[in-house]
């Protein structure tokens, strides 16, 4: 009702403008134009050190908010006053002014780097039969491939089941708004983040030495011997996973949680009136009625999964047997520049997020999904 209530008053304010008005608009766009340009090359000076910086980097930011904010709303009322006087044209055009800018970025950073990236693969360096023959060949690239497959299980299952756990757990339990904010928090962190918070928790020293890893110091408590965690293959990936868990179970807690909530509660009461045990009615009663929340969050967090890049990266940079399919395209584009090969394994990646992103539009289209 709100949105309704917001585009009326839009197209109200677009319909009266003037033609004054409309030459004072484009300058007052033209103007916030050059400010935020001015604004975010920092005034054409040289970069600024220490508390300069800082305040540099705050105007820069304040400006992009409040000019960005500006533009797009003067954009909008431009626009919209240009559609209402066009006449029987306007019905049709109106909806535009509101998808097309929206639909013209998606094309412009997302459809046009897809079918660029996908050319480049079959065309540079000798073409398709070279760039993928060549991937085909090599045993690393077999590696980041499992490493991947090994995360789309571990990391999907492992997030989806802890939240599903902490959802059920916490559904009925006292403080469960705190309890639950204290699964969610990770969430607040970015993968570099948590990666470079659980480098710590990993970290190894040579025995004798203090221990300043959380892990290590709890493990060499008892006497044993350190470990040099994220460099013990075949262990460290699945360590490196236990992140992306961590991250994104309290995302799998929020959406399930919600969902459980939605569940009729004379349904779980007659149930519980039958005779049915609390595994029984968690099997056969609550897992089937929230089937399609727990299709959507295994469908979104695989697809994260998949695309892992920043945990990797921060942690071990793809060495000690760690390697995935985004790291090694990294290392393909930016350190032997090998644009073909780095092509071909985005497309590779492409292909193996496809089946999982059709799967998840498909489960919202036939209306499935929990809203």
């Amino acid at each position: 009702m709100h949105r309704l209530v917001a585009g009326r008053a839009l197209l109200t304010l677009g319909g009266r403008i003037g033609a004054r008005t409309w030459l004072l608009a484009g300058a007052a766009l033209l103007a916030v134009f050059v400010v935020g340009l001015v604004a975010s090359s920092g005034g054409g000076s040289g970069r600024a050190a220490g508390p300069a910086a800082l305040g540099e980097k705050l105007t820069v930011a304040v400006a992009a908010v409040v000019f960005g904010v500006a533009g797009a709303w003067l954009g909008f009322v431009l626009a919209l006053g240009a559609v209402e006087r066009l006449g029987r044209l306007a019905p049709v055009l109106r909806p535009w002014v509101f998808v097309g800018p929206a639909l013209a970025l998606i094309g412009l950073f997302l459809v046009y780097p897809m079918l660029s990236t996908i050319l480049d693969a079959v065309t540079l360096d000798g073409g398709a039969a070279r760039n993928f023959g060549d991937l085909a060949a090599d045993a690393s690239v077999w590696l980041a491939i499992r490493n991947n497959a090994l995360w789309l299980v571990l990391g999907t299952g492992g997030s989806v089941g802890l939240g599903l756990l902490t959802a059920v757990l916490f559904d009925r339990v006292r403080g469960e708004a705190v309890a639950k904010a204290v699964v969610f928090l990770p969430m607040a962190i970015s993968m570099a983040g948590a990666a470079t918070i659980w480098r710590f928790v990993y970290a190894w020293r040579p025995p004798g030495e203090p221990q300043i890893g959380l892990l290590n110091a709890v493990w060499t408590a008892s006497g044993a011997e350190p470990v040099a965690w994220v460099q013990a293959a075949p262990l460290n990936t699945p360590l490196l996973i236990v992140i992306m868990i961590w991250l994104q179970a309290g995302f799998a807690m929020v959406v399930l949680s919600a969902a459980i909530k939605a569940v009729p509660r004379e349904i779980l009461e007659a149930a519980r009136v039958d005779g049915a045990t609390e595994p029984a009615l968690f099997r056969l009663i609550l897992l089937p009625i929230i089937r399609p929340s727990i299709v959507a969050v295994t469908t979104t967090v695989a697809i994260m999964v998949l695309k892992v890049f920043d945990i990797v990266f921060v942690m071990t940079g793809g060495n000690f047997e760690t390697d995935v399919i985004a790291n090694r395209m990294f290392r393909e584009l930016v350190t032997y520049r090998d644009f073909g090969h780095a092509s071909a394994l985005a497309v590779v990646l492409f292909l193996a997020v496809l089946p999982i992103g059709l799967l998840s539009v498909r489960s919202m289209v036939q209306g499935r999904v929990v809203r």
